[in-house]
């Protein structure tokens, strides 16, 4: 039977099933294909911290949410047009999000008693009528990928493991993406399992043969390429980013790149993919625990290295004390804190903003250093060239700010000519004539001097130092000027970094002030109020410490400013309490990014509207 056509202009799908079905893996490779096609994408992986959670259970679900289409887009969509569900807590889980009328694709295999129970459903939805509003295909996908692969020499285990490839080949024919790159993947990646490697290609092309040949299908869907700025497009993710960024860094600066890090959720992708580096001169240290892998990027930056560290909140958290040691001997360093639910263990595998008070203030002493946030996952790119520029030429630590959500979700990043990236020119001191450890030039910023330079030898260490000529210094009038030196010259660095940027009027009713991950969802939140008539402004700080220099005029021209944050409101304080400035908050802590219609449904509130003017 021939299937129609029907071009769209963006759809979400989400697959979703237990930890073990594969979903994240079936996700990425749907995602690889998507960018090649030249989609404008956008993911939200979504898996639980444990492990192996137990099977069939709803904390087992495992998702991975893909939003893509022909124009821009900057989130992974609030609610998918298409929910992939392997079992019915798959199902339980994620039908409160899917669109009304959306479609399900489920395995109805997996509707057993045992299942159903452990989903906690009183009846089958399958057959109760509780799924009326949707449109449902039900399939078999575990009896025919096991059909499939019957003359196959595998165990029933791994046949039925491959069940996830089906479900992606019944995908790819349904929105017209090519097969090949998943194909040539598998040779790839299970070259040295040649039998695993057929049966999920079989599998994938029976998937990929049923969406053609079936009459449960009567339309297959286009979405078409994105018209883009031109360039080369690579789809990364926001840790992959952020691990080319220091690499490229690296490169511009002429400095090794070390990376002393403990292996923390949702942080640990940047030391396994900067550990690929080694030829570019990478150093990857794994460490025993945090204390030792921000101590060791110390002592790399004392021996010259861009050295870097990475890590979480609960790894934040216990290197304040070596963080100060950083701060006081005025030493580069990148800290990147990949923010996750909190506190204590929280929520490892979930997203929050709620570390900014941290980077500002959680150190004893009065230790101010530089603070960034990246807004997207390619925006990690950027962000970690321009840690690694302002931590050498100001000669201090730099925190950068991630969260879960960007660090795992991917999109498109157009990849720059080496030129057009910022300078990060390093001289380190050599002449010893006229050193001294403290003397500063016009940023306040000390010599880098390394150790083994004939001349340049001098004390290093958490005591306090005589200025200009670094000795050990008791001196309360000295300390009092070191502590005033060392904020002043982070104070400089707003001399140094863009001004805040507004994208709207200053005759607008209201400016929306992010920082962070909130950006996607706010913009795409307000081109839709726009569209109905209202007067909305956005301000996204990317500089958290020092502000903007510009910061206090911007907010001045606005009588109504919203922050939206996926906290309780810590920029909100820092803005209330700097400024003065009476700001409406936007809170939320559910470990989940903002949707779209959230931020829009607060604008339609806060200017006394509705949907719909």
């Amino acid at each position: 039977m021939a299937k129609a056509s029907k071009i769209v202009e963006d759809v979400t799908v989400r697959f979703a099933g237990d930890s073990g079905d594969g979903m994240q893996l079936t996700g990425t490779q749907f995602t690889e294909t998507t960018a090649i096609v030249g989609n404008d994408l956008s993911t939200l992986p979504d898996f639980p911290a444990e492990i192996r959670a137990p099977a069939g259970s709803l904390s087992g679900v495992s998702g991975f949410q893909l939003h893509f289409s022909s124009s821009e887009i900057q989130t992974p969509g609030d609610s998918p047009d298409v929910l992939v569900a392997m079992n019915p807590a798959a199902l339980k889980v994620n039908l409160p999000d899917l669109k009304p009328g959306g479609t399900i694709i489920v395995n109805t295999d997996s509707f057993d008693d045992k299942n159903l129970r452990l989903a906690k459903y009183n009846s089958n939805p399958l057959e109760d009528g509780s799924l009326s509003n949707y449109n449902v295909i039900p399939i078999p996908l575990t009896q025919m990928t096991m059909e499939t692969l019957k003359d196959m020499e595998l165990s029933v285990k791994d046949k039925e493991k491959c069940k996830n490839f089906f479900a992606l080949g019944l995908m790819y024919w349904m929105y017209n993406r090519p097969i090949d790159v998943t194909l040539k993947w598998l040779e790839t990646k299970f070259k040295n399992k040649p039998e695993i490697m057929e049966a999920n290609k079989k599998a994938l092309m029976a998937g990929y043969n049923f969406g053609e040949t079936t009459e449960i299908f009567t339309t297959r869907f286009e979405v078409k390429a994105a018209e883009l700025p031109k360039g080369k497009y690579r789809n990364i993710s926001g840790n992959e980013a952020t691990a080319l960024g220091f690499v490229t860094a690296s490169l511009k600066s002429g400095l090794k790149l070390f990376l002393g890090s403990y292996p923390i959720t949702p942080a640990s992708e940047i030391l396994h993919e900067l550990s690929k580096y080694k030829e570019f001169d990478v150093v990857t240290f794994q460490a025993e625990d945090e204390i030792a892998g921000i101590s060791s990027a110390i002592g790399a930056s004392f021996a010259g290295a861009l050295a870097i560290t990475t890590t979480s909140g609960p790894g934040f958290s216990l290197k304040s004390e070596a963080l100060g040691l950083a701060l006081i001997t005025e030493l580069p360093l990148i800290v990147v804190d990949v923010q996750r639910g909190g506190p204590s263990t929280g929520l490892p595998t979930k997203t929050e903003q709620a570390d900014l008070l941290q980077a500002f203030f959680g150190r004893h002493g009065e230790a101010p250093l530089a603070i960034i946030a990246a807004k997207s996952p390619a925006d990690c790119f950027y962000m970690a060239i321009e840690a690694s520029r302002i931590a050498t030429k100001y000669m201090t630590p730099v925190v950068l700010l991630t969260d879960g959500y960007l660090a795992m979700g991917s999109e498109p990043l157009r990849i720059p000519d080496f030129e057009e990236l910022p300078d990060i020119s390093v001289k380190f001191r050599t002449d010893p004539e006229g050193f001294y450890p403290y003397l500063r030039d016009e940023k306040l910023s000390r010599p880098w001097a390394i150790p083994g330079t004939p001349g340049l030898e001098h004390r290093i260490g958490g005591l306090e130092k005589q200025n200009i000529y670094g000795s050990i210094s008791y001196d309360p009038d000295n300390h009092e000027e070191m502590v005033k030196i060392r904020k002043q010259k982070i104070d400089n660095i707003a001399n140094d970094i863009p001004e805040l940027k507004v994208d709207g009027s200053d005759t607008d009713e209201l400016l929306i002030l992010s920082w962070g991950s909130t950006y996607g969802a706010i913009k795409e939140a307000l081109r839709n109020a726009r569209k109905q008539g209202y007067k909305v402004a956005h301000a996204h700080l990317t500089y958290l410490n020092p502000f903007p220099r510009n910061i206090k005029d911007v907010l001045d021209k606005y009588e109504k400013v919203l922050i939206p944050e996926l906290n309780t409101g810590q920029l909100a304080l820092l803005i209330k309490g700097r400024f003065l400035k009476d700001v409406i908050q936007l809170n939320k802590v559910k470990g989940r990014p903002f949707k779209v219609a959230e931020i829009e449904n607060k604008i339609y509130e806060v200017l006394g509207g509705t949907n719909g003017n």
